[in-house]
Parts: C-alpha cells; sequence; structure tokens
C-alpha cells in the first residue's frame, strides 16, 4: 500500500511539473510576443497624472450712461482639469487632459452651476506628442497636437494668450523642456497653428516665432523675449461661435510683442518680480497698441505662503484678438478696446490648496464700445482651488 502510495505520489509530483513546465513555456511565449509587440516598454511608462478642481465665485457690474441701475450678476462657477503626460522613452512623452467648458469658447474652462443640477460637459482641452531625438541631445522638441499655451511658448502674462487657450497644431521647440518649462539661457520657438478649416487654401491660420533668453544679472533674474504672430486669412473670422462672440471687423493682425520679467527678493527674503508686456498691430496704421505691466510680492508654493499681484492693461480695440485675457471686457462682443487695473492674492491653506481672491477694474479706452468713456466694469472672484 505504502509503494501504491508512493508511486501515485510519484506520479502527481510528476504530473504537476509537466503542467509547471507547460504553464512557463505559455509565461515565456506571452513575455516574447509581448516584448515584440512593445508592451513592454508601456509598462514602464511613467504617466504623471495630474489634475485640478477651482470653485469661483463672482460678481459683476458694468455701470453705464445709458443704464445706472443695471444689477450685479453674482454666479458661481467650476473649473475641473484631468489629465495624463507619460515618458514614453527618452525620446518620446505626450499628453492628454480633460477639462470642464461650453466647447465653444477658447478662453474659459468654467462652468456656470445651475440648471438644476444638470450633468457639466467634459471635452477634449489638451492632446499631443512631444518628439525630443536623442541625436539633438534632447534639448529640441517637435509637438504635433493640441497643447497648453504656456506650455508650448514663454508666457509672461494674458496681454496676447489667455491662460486657459490650448493651441493647436505644430511647434519646434528649444530651450525649453519636456513639461514645457523654460530653461535658463536661450530659447526659440517657432510654430503653425490652425483657426478654422474651410476646406479652401485660404483656411485661417498662425505662422508664430518666438526668442527669448532667460538668467541672472547683480543677483537678479530676468527674461527677456520677443514673439510674432502673423495671423493669415483673417477677415472672414468670425472666432467661436456666439450670437454675441468676439467680432473680427474684417481687420488683418499680425502681432508684435516684446516681453520682459525682474525678479529678486525685497529686504532679502521676500520675493518680487516686475514684470511687462507691449503688443502692437503691425497689419494696421491705429487702435493697434497694448500695453499691461505689473509687480508680483510673495509665493504661494507652501503652506502659509502668499502672493500679491497687482497689474495696468490698456488694449485699444484692434491691438490684440479676442484670445486675450476673456475675464476683461466691457460686453460680450470685444475682449479689447478697454483699460484698467487687475489685483489679485492667494494663499495657501494647506497642502495643494490655494484661497484667492482678484478684483478687475475696466473702462472704455475710447467711446467706440460703449458710448461714453466714463462707463465702467467691476468685476470680484474669489476662488478655492485644490492641485493634485
Amino acid at each position: 500500500m505504502r509503494s501504491s502510495m508512493f508511486m501515485q505520489s510519484r506520479h502527481n509530483t510528476k504530473q504537476h511539473n509537466t503542467q509547471k513546465r507547460s504553464i512557463m513555456k505559455k509565461t515565456l511565449f506571452l513575455l516574447g510576443l509581448a516584448t515584440a509587440m512593445g508592451f513592454n516598454n508601456a509598462q514602464a511608462v511613467d504617466w504623471n497624472w495630474n489634475g485640478d478642481i477651482r470653485f469661483r465665485y463672482d460678481s459683476s457690474k458694468t455701470e453705464l450712461a445709458s443704464s445706472p441701475d443695471k444689477p450685479a450678476d453674482d454666479r458661481y462657477r467650476l473649473r475641473a482639469r484631468f489629465g495624463v503626460s507619460p515618458t514614453i522613452n527618452d525620446e518620446l512623452s505626450a499628453g492628454l487632459r480633460l477639462a470642464t467648458g461650453d466647447g465653444k469658447n477658447p478662453t474659459s474652462t468654467n462652468q456656470t452651476l445651475g440648471k438644476d443640477f444638470a450633468d457639466k460637459a467634459i471635452w477634449l482641452d489638451e492632446a499631443y506628442i512631444n518628439y525630443h531625438p536623442k541625436a539633438l541631445e534632447g534639448k529640441v522638441n517637435v509637438l504635433l497636437g493640441k497643447r497648453d499655451i504656456a506650455k508650448t511658448f514663454n508666457v509672461v502674462k494674458d496681454l496676447v494668450w489667455d491662460s486657459d487657450v490650448t493651441i493647436e497644431g505644430a511647434t519646434l521647440q528649444y530651450g525649453k523642456d519636456v513639461s514645457g518649462k523654460q530653461k535658463s539661457g536661450p530659447s526659440l520657438i517657432a510654430g503653425y497653428y490652425t483657426l478654422e478649416n474651410y476646406a479652401t487654401a485660404s483656411d485661417p491660420c498662425i505662422f508664430a516665432v518666438q526668442g527669448a533668453y532667460m538668467g541672472t544679472v547683480s543677483g537678479a533674474d530676468f527674461n527677456l523675449g520677443a514673439s510674432y504672430f502673423d495671423y493669415v486669412h483673417m477677415k472672414n473670422v468670425a472666432w467661436w461661435n456666439s450670437p454675441n462672440g468676439p467680432a473680427n471687423d474684417g481687420k488683418d493682425f499680425r502681432i508684435l510683442e516684446v516681453f520682459g520679467t525682474l525678479g529678486g527678493k525685497l529686504g532679502g527674503s521676500l520675493p518680487a518680480t516686475l514684470y511687462a508686456q507691449y503688443a502692437h498691430n503691425t497689419a494696421l496704421n491705429s487702435d493697434n497698441n497694448a500695453v499691461l505691466a505689473g509687480l508680483k510680492l510673495g509665493s504661494d508654493k507652501k503652506p502659509g505662503g502668499w502672493t500679491l499681484d497687482g497689474g495696468y492693461f490698456y488694449i485699444e480695440k484692434y491691438a490684440v484678438t479676442p484670445l486675450t485675457d476673456g475675464d476683461r471686457p466691457m460686453s460680450s462682443k470685444y475682449s479689447t478696446d478697454i483699460k484698467g487695473l487687475k489685483i489679485g492674492a492667494t494663499y495657501q491653506l494647506v497642502q495643494n490648496m490655494t484661497l484667492g481672491a482678484t478684483y478687475f477694474h475696466v473702462n472704455p479706452v475710447d467711446s467706440s464700445l460703449t458710448g461714453s468713456t466714463s462707463d465702467h466694469k467691476n468685476l470680484v472672484q474669489a476662488d478655492v482651488a485644490v492641485n493634485f
């Protein structure tokens, strides 16, 4: 009986070993197939997940000579963004981001709360490929697709571009890292971007080039640069689809931008940065200049940290396009022909959570917009933002 049990045990062990060898063979075959198909690379991807949520209350009151008793417009708004920027290998990365918004306005990803708790729409906000060849030592990025404007170009403030714009097309970068951060030293960026597709040879588009230099002098950090944005075939563009959306008035835009920052520490401890932008539409002879200048104090990078940021802007009617900061307009038709102040403050309450407040005071540059230069608009925004 013991012999029979011993023989049965040997048979079971042999059968078990045979099954193990069969499983190992299948596993090795599948691993080899996955390697041949490139799935081993997918396992090694550094995904770099990221996102943010912002809850905003804003209150705006436009005081017109023609209707002095117009009530304030109060609303609650939500912005949510969620994305991933995987590092696929030493030469290739990519990015994908979803965001709230209405799918029509390129200068805002806010959703106004209301409509009986209806679900809010999510849209494709970023989708791009970033190829940085080893042959060029990773110093050059070739970008294809839709990407955040501040990661594509060096952007000081929002005189030319609203911070929510994600530009679409092809970009060649030197002097920026894979994440879109500007490096010390020189940078050079060139690109081609599509605005509309009319299935004709005269589709509106943008040719762009930018040069900048970031460095340090006498203990102060500085960044100086210039950009040129050539908007081609623009006379028929109506911008985004809205009955009250920005008008083009049949004008061309060839925008020359000059920008700069100078930063250091006041009293040896308080971070301070001066910034300035100037834009000139070389396609026109009038109503074609814009300027923005301001000062930022403090740092909100750690809990308990704070910033104060105040600036002045002056934007003639055709100096820049409606892709400028969309929070400033006196009316829903134009984001230009305005001047005024923007003052903001942020405070990091706990790690990754900031409280913020912004105040705008806006007047028209001339009477072409509302009929009186004494008209004005006050806008207050209060934000709670969480990054993750």
